[in-house]
Parts: C-alpha cells; structure tokens; sequence
C-alpha cells in the first residue's frame, strides 16, 4: 500500500522539486526575465492574462481534439485493414513508415495554400502528426495474433471475419489505448506547430507574438497551459484504460 502511495504521488513530488529547484536558480543568479522567466513570474503571468490564455487555449484545445478524433478513425481503419491482410500490411506498412519519417512542420505552408489561414491546417497537422501510432498499434495487434489460437478457432467453426472482431480487435485494446496516451500528445504538438506559423488564434500564435514582444513569461505560461492539457487528455486515457483492459495488466498490478 505505501509502495502504491509513493508510485501514485511520485510525479507530483518530482514537479515540486523541479520547480523549487528552477526558482532557486533564477534567484540566486539574478537571471533576467526576458532570457528565462522564474516559475513565480510565470504564475504572475498566468494570473495577469488568465482571460486571453484561456481563449487561446480553448481554441487549441478543441482543435486538437477535432484533428485527434479524425486521426483515431483514420488511423483504427488503416490498422485494422493492414492488420488483418498479409499483403496490405506488406503493401503500406512501409509507405506509411517513410510517411511518418517526413517533418509535419513541413506541411503547414502547403497546407495553408490549399486551406488558407486558420483552421484547417492546425486540424491537419493534428491529424497527421498522431495517427501513426494508432495505425500501428492497431495493425500490430491483429497481426501478431498467435497462428495457434487463430487454427483453434478455424477448428470450432469460426471465419476470418470472427477471429479477427471476436478475439483480434479485444486483444488489441491495450495497443490501442496505449496508442490513444501517444497520439494525444503528439496531436497538441502538431496544434501547436501549425499555430505559429498559420493561425491568428491559439497557444501558437500566443507563444509567437508574446516572444516577438519579449514577453517570456507569457509564452512559458502558454507552453505550460499546453502541458497541462496534454498531460489532463494523457491521464484521463490511462483511467479508461485500466478500466478497460485491466485484464492485460493484471502482471503489474499484482507487483
């Protein structure tokens, strides 16, 4: 039970370190605001502008969450048909790999001619930034289903289409929540990005026009509001998960 308490409780004590040790530094050597801010100055800009933080980080916020929900439909498609063929999975597997080898970054300019300036390229860049990992966890659930199991079941009379629905897709869960605690992430990145460079609105376009004002604190507190909603969206998904699939982590429940 202490162990539990301790693991529950460590990264809320290891923010807390952080954080007194990085006000402790900017302290003692007089570190000037406008190269990097204290955590105090970053509360006291938090504070100051809580109105236009939360605007833009609403904007964001619903922004990624659009661009998230298409790259799990897109992305749980693409798993499941890569997953359950041979050929496809030799077929896309490896176009989509070199896919996610090229910089997102590198599509808001192209974006932003074919939509304009916006939403549309944050949302896309969202999208293409985090349904890799879902495409992958998925394909991978299905395909390493054990040759063994699969003949078992042929034996008791089920097709293709019943192994895969019946005992595939359960059996991919873990991947895909694991997969859902990534892609959030890397879709507020994705957000972030296309909102520097293609948005008049969001945590982005505060994080260019607070710096371009020398306003460091204010971007820090951006950065921060970012984290923030990343890490809510990351753990809500590892609450779903254990109430989901707590039968694929009954190993590591039991230590």
């Amino acid at each position: 039970m202490h162990k539990k308490t301790v693991e529950r409780w460590s990264p809320w004590l290891l923010l807390t370190a952080t954080i007194l040790l990085w006000q402790i530094i900017c302290s003692a050597f007089s570190v000037p605001e406008f190269l990097f801010p204290s955590p105090w100055v970053i509360a006291t800009q938090l504070v100051e502008f809580s109105g236009v933080i939360a605007a833009h980080a609403w904007r964001t916020y619903w922004v990624t969450m659009a661009g998230f929900g298409i790259a799990i439909v897109v992305g749980v498609l693409l798993g499941f048909v890569i997953g359950s063929s041979r050929l496809a999975y030799a077929a896309v597997y490896p176009l989509m790999t070199a896919f996610n080898a090229l910089p997102k970054a590198a599509f808001v300019p192209i974006l932003v001619v074919w939509f304009g300036i916006g939403v549309g390229p944050a949302i896309l860049t969202a999208f293409l930034i985090s349904f890799f990992p879902i495409m992958v966890n998925i394909a991978t659930g299905l395909a390493t289903l054990e040759p063994e199991l699969e003949d078992v079941l042929r034996v008791l009379g089920a097709k293709r289409w019943d192994v895969l629905t019946k005992v595939g897709l359960p059996r991919s869960m873990p991947y895909f929540y694991g997969s859902l605690k990534v892609a959030i992430t890397l879709a507020f990145v994705g957000t972030t990005v296309s909102e520097m460079t293609a948005a008049n609105e969001g945590i982005g376009y505060l994080l260019i026009s607070a710096g371009s004002s020398m306003q460091m604190g204010l971007a820090f507190a951006g950065l921060m509001v970012v984290g923030a909603m990343a890490m809510v969206m990351y753990e809500l998904f590892s609450w779903i998960e254990k109430r989901t699939t707590g039968w694929a982590h009954r190993g590591s429940q039991g230590e």
